[in-house]
């Protein structure tokens, strides 16, 4: 944003000794017409000095004589940067006054350079405030399922990740506090992401390349989680939340508080989440959706110190998490498997601001993270993930020369990842990585420069990987993923003897070890072409190493009921006398290769806002899981050898090349002070350069949301059209339009120094039967049904 100049004076002169005491400064925060702007947020840059404006719009900061730059934020309105320099015996106020905007302009944690979501070339979300709450939900994917450009992967309401444009798995890193979440959500749909959100301040989400800042793994997006679990103040502030659902009895309880005394703070927040198994509409007999059931709980304990300059602070977190795993059956038999998760995860962050000649701020952040996940079968443990992982990542941003802004970050990633058991799908690996980024930034008048480069070296190891005997049986009739469960087993006579080639590969046991060194290049531009609008265009060359799961993967994967196999091992179904087998791959193991372009064009102040995104990726080498005309055995010993074997639809992961190119758009109308309405849609299409569509690609949709916020009473109403769709790969059926209803109304009240309210949220509204595209269990789990909860929150 542009920077205005004002000049503040001290009230008291400088000490004989020379010493800087801090002396009051006063000031006033107004809207164009000159109305007084209570609750704006005035942050002097580079310290940890804030103050609010109370209800006159008037403010005090302590700061010493010198050069500042002071950043003010009010909801509804564009944000400010002031330069002031305090001189002594001087006494000017400060005069701010903020123009409008329907667009909600928030400052975003996720770069270490301080921008809001307008001033970034990368399109930027953020869910805070009532609006997350409204829309928040037992799962991460589906608490930001209608974010513009976000869709979930819904995996029968116990699970779910966000998939960003299209894109999910590996390429969408979810974070807390800028840091791997260190789960195993990101090997399967089925695994859910151990983060929470009602104990979340607000969810950021970055569409498109993100890997400067968080690596390869974020070639498609980053959804960092920000929370006040390492307290940056001693402010005492709290808040709570219980809430009960109809639809499957969901009860929630949450809570955080913050407080502390001196320059010590400290941090407290837990929840107890449990629910039964959920109701979807009734069609072909579907009504209760069985082994949807969860109940999950977890607390987080942190704690501060804080510096003139800065602070260093650290967090304890343990969650505790039991879900089912819907859709797995033997025959008509349902069989009840449930995935018991553990984790505790142990996090330092710090950051600190100097006043030396080159170092302008070292922020530092460092997690430690042991996780395990285990599926159990009729009570008996079946398969146990665990995933162990320590991440640093330290940021040294120099001081402003010639007006450029930027630093150097360091980062370091390793995971220790294993999963043992009759239905392990992958072998225990270790991936660690080390990189080196580079980011700067620069106005040139209206234009805004960002420029930045990341060299990363990946390594992925496995010891004594072996390629299981397996029966490949061929499926005749196309089916989608999830259609058919069982395959009826074809006759095969067990005696006949395989290949020479298959028979030498069965035996071997070998070691895996591959080296990558992703690249990462970006540029992007904020042009303020005219007052209130602006132009954004980002371009990105991003790099990124296959994980270890689509690489060495091979077994049956038990959550998403399919058989997988990683793009170490080719499959060979055409050689004439030979039964179809697989072997060690004869091709280079290679790097997923993104080109990206992004345009943005937003209009931000007045009451009437835009935003228009359009993007193009091109992705060589794109990792995914390619359906076969084959079925193979789920792993299970029947016992009986006359029983039917029970098979699984059979995966390849294989690298092809790829585009995907979309566009969204929102437009919002600030109708009077207490009514807007929000209209957005999106569309992405994923296609194969060869030809054909990649699968489970969001369908096109288009929202419109009323919200009306008065004095007591708030109120929003969403309705949702989620548009056919048949652009479907091959061996996958497409799935019919559908229109979602929700809509929720609070009463606000104050009982002391609490603001409560009290809540009643409806989905669904009109039952309507809804198959989620991007689900491995569509015709298995469909939405849930109509549903209303009622809750009361409060904060103080």
């Amino acid at each position: 944003m542009k920077k205005l100049s004002k000049v503040v004076s001290a009230l008291l002169a400088l000490a004989a000794s020379s010493q800087a005491y801090a002396e009051p400064v006063a000031g006033i925060i107004t809207n164009k017409d000159g109305t007084a702007i209570p609750g704006a947020v005035v942050k002097v840059m580079g310290t940890s000095a804030f103050t609010v404006t109370n209800e006159e719009g008037k403010f005090v900061l302590d700061v010493s004589p010198g050069s500042y730059e002071l950043h003010v934020v009010a909801k509804r309105y564009v944000h400010e940067n002031i330069e002031v320099t305090i001189e002594p015996n001087s006494n000017e106020n400060v005069f701010v006054s903020l123009d409008k905007s329907a667009i909600e302009i928030i400052d975003i944690t996720a770069s270490p350079l301080h921008s809001s979501n307008i001033e970034s070339a990368l399109p930027i979300t953020v869910l805070h405030g009532e609006s997350l709450r409204m829309r928040q939900e037992s799962t991460l994917g589906d608490t930001l399922s209608k974010e513009i450009g976000v869709h979930s992967n819904f995996h029968g309401s116990v699970a779910s990740t966000p998939i960003i444009r299209g894109l999910d798995g590996p390429r969408v890193l979810v974070t807390q506090n800028g840091l791997d979440a260190g789960d195993a959500s990101r090997v399967g749909p089925d695994h859910a992401v151990s983060t929470e959100t009602s104990t979340t301040e607000r969810i950021e989400v970055l569409r498109g390349p993100a890997t400067l800042f968080y690596g390869s793994g974020a070639i498609g997006g980053v959804v960092n989680l920000v929370d006040e679990r390492v307290p940056r103040s001693t402010e005492t502030k709290g808040e709570s939340l219980t809430e009960y659902n109809s639809n499957n009895e969901q009860g929630l309880v949450s809570g955080s508080i913050n407080s502390g005394t001196g320059n010590v703070a400290v941090h407290a927040d837990g929840f107890y989440r449990e629910s039964e198994n959920y109701q979807a509409p009734k069609k072909d007999g579907v009504d209760e959706i069985a082994n949807s059931a969860a109940e999950s709980t977890g607390f987080t304990l942190g704690s501060s110190y804080l510096f003139d300059n800065g602070f260093v602070g650290f967090s304890y977190q343990m969650l505790d998490q039991e879900y089912g795993i819907p859709g797995h059956s033997h025959g008509d038999e349902e069989v009840a498997v449930l995935a018991d998760l553990e984790q505790n995860r142990w996090q330092l962050l710090s950051e600190f601001n100097f006043e030396n000649e080159f170092i302008k701020t070292v922020n530092s952040k460092v997690a430690y993270t042991d996780y395990n996940h285990s599926e159990l079968e009729v009570g008996v443990v079946g398969t146990t993930f665990d995933n162990e992982s320590l991440e640093a990542r330290i940021e040294v941003l120099h001081q402003d020369y010639s007006d450029w802004r930027g630093g150097l970050s360091f980062h370091f990633k390793e995971s220790d990842f294993t999963a043992v058991g009759a239905e392990a799908f992958t072998p225990p690996s270790e991936t660690s990585s080390i990189a080196l980024a580079w980011i700067e930034e620069r106005h040139f008048g209206d234009v805004l420069l960002q420029l930045g480069a990341r060299v990363e070296r990946t390594e992925i190891t496995a010891s004594k990987v072996r390629l299981p005997e397996l029966e490949l049986i061929e499926s005749h009739d196309e089916h989608d993923e999830h259609e058919e469960h069982e395959e009826d087993s074809h006759d095969h006579d067990h005696d006949h003897a395989h290949d020479d080639h298959a028979e030498q590969t069965i035996t071997r046991n070998f070691d895996v070890k591959h080296t990558f060194t992703p690249i990462s290049l970006s540029a992007g531009v904020v042009w303020d072409f005219t007052d209130g609008y602006n132009l954004g265009l980002s371009l990105a060359h991003s790099k990124r190493a296959p994980s270890a799961s689509e690489l060495l993967s091979f077994g049956p994967h038990i959550g998403t009921g399919s058989y997988e196999v990683g793009a170490l091992f080719s499959l060979h179904d055409d050689e004439e006398g030979h039964e179809p087998h697989f072997s060690l791959t004869e091709h280079d193991i290679v790097m997923e290769t993104s080109n990206n372009i992004d345009i943005s064009l937003r209009k931000f102040k007045g009451d009437f806002g835009l935003i228009i995104n359009a993007f193009y990726n091109q992705i060589d080498d794109y990792y995914y899981e390619q359906a076969t005309h084959f079925s193979a055995g789920d792993g299970h010993d029947h016992g009986d050898e006359e029983e039917e074997a029970h098979t699984l639809p059979l995966y390849v992961f294989t690298a092809q090349d790829v585009t995907l190119h979309g566009f969204e758009a929102q437009v919002v109308w600030q109708v009077t002070n207490e009514f807007s309405w929000r209209i957005q849609g999106d569309v992405i299409r994923a296609r194969l350069k060869s030809g054909g569509e990649l699968p489970r690609t969001p369908p096109a949709r288009l929202t419109s949301e009323f919200n009306y916020q008065g004095e007591r009473i708030s109120a929003g109403l969403f309705v949702s059209n989620y548009f056919k769709q048949d652009h479907t790969a091959e061996l996958e059926t497409s799935t019919d339009s559908y229109v979602m209803v929700d809509a929720n109304i609070n009463y606000h009240f104050t009982v002391g120094q609490q603001d409560l309210a009290l809540y009643l949220k409806g989905k669904n509204l009109t039952n309507e039967y809804a198959q989620v595209h991007t689900s491995f269990l569509k015709d298995l789990t469909p939405l849930a049904g109509r549903s209303v909860a009622f809750g009361i929150r409060g904060s103080f």
